[in-house]
């Protein structure tokens, strides 16, 4: 029987443990209309959306910090002012939750976004939101090289399904997410099912 490949996580030693809601910064990355319809919008995002609402409200209920990624582009999709570029009302901010905009599916690409979170004092990082290979995925992985530890909630993320690279066929959304949290899972990030696997 061939044995199950290890992650460079599990060679080096790293924690398996998710981050806890006590010890770290929930961010909510893209959580927008334009996944919801229109050309982008993604079979999952009703389900995801709602576990991020569940998530917001545990992480509100337990004073975690909570902070807001938005894409914003010029034309076409995400162009502020349009419905499409407005936070979902699952995920919509309350209070003095900050929003922090990109025009670069990596979340730090905003010179104030690394400051701000360095300044709540924590060094884990709760990523939810869309696109699991895309924003997400940039944003964990820049994320760790300054110096964060990062969590990722599966269920509360989701994408698209994609064109085959090199010829090769089409992969649904469910093959595309698998595939992307797969290689952050391997260094980048603790991958958790959903909120109930979260640290404690």
């Amino acid at each position: 029987m061939t044995e199950a490949p290890k992650t460079l996580r599990d060679l080096s030693g790293a924690s398996p443990q998710p981050a806890s809601l006590a010890d770290a910064t929930l961010v909510v990355i893209d959580a927008q209309n334009e996944y919801v319809e229109g050309p982008i919008a993604l079979p999952g995002s009703a389900p995801a959306l709602n576990a991020i609402a569940d998530l917001l409200a545990q992480a509100r209920a337990a004073g975690t910090p909570i902070v807001h990624v938005v894409h914003r582009s010029p034309a076409g999709i995400f162009v502020e002012g349009t419905k499409g570029a407005e936070i979902a009302p699952q995920a919509a901010p309350q209070g003095d939750e900050p929003v922090f905009s990109k025009g670069l599916p990596n979340g730090f690409t905003n010179p104030e976004f690394d400051p701000a979170l360095k300044a709540l004092g924590r060094k884990n990082l709760i990523l939810v939101g869309f696109m699991t290979h895309m924003c997400v995925d940039s944003t964990a992985r820049a994320a760790v090289d300054l110096g964060y530890g990062v969590t990722i909630v599966e269920n509360a993320t989701a994408t698209r399904a994609l064109p085959g690279a090199v010829g090769k066929p089409a992969r649904s959304a469910q093959e595309v997410h698998d595939g992307a949290l797969a290689g952050l899972a391997d260094l980048f990030a603790v991958v958790a099912p959903n909120a109930a696997a979260l640290g404690k």
